[in-house]
């Protein structure tokens, strides 16, 4: 039996776990939003920073990297190992992947994706949306153990770049990000 996880965040850049294939595509009907709070990687319980999870919403591609995992053992690592690092995210669901614009048939079905839900009930850290600056800010003053949330956002643009991708949410608050970053140092 094979696993597929579905990356949108830093798993398309770090993974942690061993995979046999790694695949470029999109699921369908969900967009990538910073609404997430980190409290255990890129801020801390005082100051959260803002990572990425899904939002349903119709019409919308979030692209991203689906790795296979075939092995029993890696599966378990790979499991072992997500599971502490998505711990965070309080929803795991299984959804459709596709790798052709034009094709209304997965290429991949029911890949595992993390994800955080709006409930704060279930979990604690959702952030939910901001005014653009007020995240931007928020993602300047956030580190955590895994480094400054800034370097969080600059390497997902990197990556969905080099996957050739342009998520429009990721670009925006990354130059946001930029501009008040450049106001600081200019003194503006």
């Amino acid at each position: 039996m094979v696993m597929w996880v579905f990356g949108y965040g830093s798993l398309i850049w770090k993974t942690g776990f061993h995979y046999d294939e790694r695949v470029v595509g999109f699921i369908r009907g969900y967009r990538r939003v910073f609404y997430q709070g980190s409290t255990d990687h890129r801020g801390t319980p005082d100051f959260p920073g803002r990572t990425v999870t899904l939002q349903a919403f119709p019409g919308e591609l979030c692209w991203g990297v689906a790795y296979k995992i075939s092995g029993e053992k890696d599966q378990k690592n790979a499991l072992e190992y997500l599971e502490v690092r998505e711990k965070q995210y309080d929803l795991k669901v299984y959804l459709d992947f596709f790798t052709d614009l034009d094709s209304t048939t997965p290429a991949i079905n029911g890949v595992m994706v993390y994800m955080a839900s709006p409930d704060t009930r279930t979990n604690k850290n959702y952030l939910g949306p901001a005014p653009l600056e007020e995240m931007a800010k928020q993602i300047i003053h956030a580190e955590g153990p895994s480094g400054p949330n800034r370097d969080y956002i600059f390497h997902l643009e990197d990556a969905l770049n080099q996957l050739g991708c342009e998520d429009l949410h990721v670009r925006d608050v990354a130059n946001a990000v930029r501009k008040i970053l450049l106001e600081m140092k200019t003194g503006s």
